[in-house]
């Protein structure tokens, strides 16, 4: 079975699915169960954030409506993360970042050590209040994480990743993708938002029981649909 991610650095409930998908994974794999391939895609939850960044509280609560709404907001998430084993320090996080930069090495970097990228740049962010929008800090999580810095910063400057952040785009418009994480399994089931591990699993049974019934009646070319 293939999984499709799509999701933003900057998007909390996206690094909360994550990790409830990783915990699912894990127990899926302790049964006689299909391998699971995940593949992660970009996502821009606010493509109009400039390169520089805009101060965090103010993009909140501008988005929001008020400060008491971004406040109860952040609750939830950092109970919600603490409740998957994650911490948010949202008292840290002083910009709200373009990711795009974050994006393009992605995608520059090998499949299997993609998670890896991932977990590390929203780590930086969320629980230390990094500057992920930064081209010198996103090279130096590259480099803590085993990766050649000034060959990333060579290849970004020619303008490597690109294409494949737009086709991410791309694809998720055509998909009518307005809000993060979401998840496309085998390319026919869409699953939106953050689920626990046993959400993740139920919808694994489901799936891998209507793909064998799919196969037995000759198989079918069908877009992404929910569960």
């Amino acid at each position: 079975m293939r999984i499709d991610i799509y999701s933003d650095m900057v998007c909390p409930w996206c690094r909360i699915g994550k990790k409830n998908l990783e915990t699912a994974l894990a127990e899926w794999s302790k049964g006689a169960a299909e391998p699971l391939d995940v593949d992660f895609h970009a996502f821009l939850l606010d493509p109009t954030v400039p390169p520089e960044g805009l101060p965090f509280r103010e993009s909140m609560t501008a988005k929001f409506g008020s400060s008491s709404m971004v406040d109860a907001m952040l609750r939830r998430v950092t109970e919600a993360g603490a409740a998957a084993g994650l911490t948010f320090r949202f008292e840290r996080v002083a910009r709200m970042p373009n990711t795009l930069l974050s994006h393009r090495i992605t995608a520059l970097l090998p499949d299997g050590r993609r998670g890896d990228w991932i977990d590390a740049v929203q780590t930086a962010y969320f629980e230390y209040g990094r500057d992920i929008g930064s081209l010198d800090t996103l090279l130096e999580i590259a480099k803590n994480l085993g990766f050649d810095p000034d060959d990333l910063r060579e290849r970004l400057e020619d303008g490597e990743g690109t294409s494949e952040v737009e086709a991410d785009l791309e694809a998720a418009r055509a998909m009518g993708v307005t809000g993060v994480p979401f998840f496309v399994l085998n390319g026919r089931y869409a699953l939106s938002g953050a689920y626990p591990p046993e959400g993740f699993l139920d919808a694994f049974r489901k799936i891998a029981e209507r793909e064998r019934a799919r196969a037995q009646d000759g198989g079918r070319t069908d877009p992404p649909s929910g569960t």
